[in-house]
């Protein structure tokens, strides 16, 4: 292996401590929401709450696309420009079950990032809830392929 390939594996070392970090805040937010539930109105606390949890939904989900898969496909010398081609070849890597949810991980998380209508915000906690399934999900079978390959 020579020096180039070295540090990107170092630096996928270090992009996976940070993703194990952000989804461990991820989940101890979402046990914390799931026991508040979505609802149509929520105190000012649970709005808080809330707001962590697409935050850190959002972190996870960037750390994720844009630093792990990243530095993985540039291991692997593989030419993924765009998020599309990074997200299909990730799904014929296996490293995720589909290129379509990654791509609505990536949608939603551009969502949270541009929304700032209250109704539309309470609408983004239901569709969190929904895809954090799938994003830890990707999580797990990308540590898997990871581990294999180092």
């Amino acid at each position: 292996m020579n020096h180039k390939q070295q540090k990107l594996r170092n630096l996928l070392n270090e992009n996976l401590a940070i993703l194990d970090a952000s989804q461990s805040t991820l989940v101890r937010s979402f046990d914390k929401c799931q026991k508040i539930g979505v609802k149509k109105t929520y105190s000012f606390e649970e709005l808080e709450s809330f707001d962590s949890l697409t935050s850190k939904y959002a972190r996870t989900s960037d750390i994720f696309t844009q630093k792990v898969l990243i530095t993985l496909f540039k291991l692997l010398r593989e030419d993924a420009v765009t998020f599309l081609d990074r997200a299909n070849l990730a799904e014929k890597l296996s490293l995720i079950t589909s290129a379509d949810d990654l791509i609505t991980i990536r949608d939603l998380r551009n969502q949270i990032a541009h929304e700032y209508k209250q109704e539309k915000i309470e609408q983004l906690f239901e569709d969190v809830f929904d895809m954090i399934e799938q994003l830890v999900s990707c999580l797990e079978l990308t540590r898997k392929y990871i581990a294999r390959l180092i």
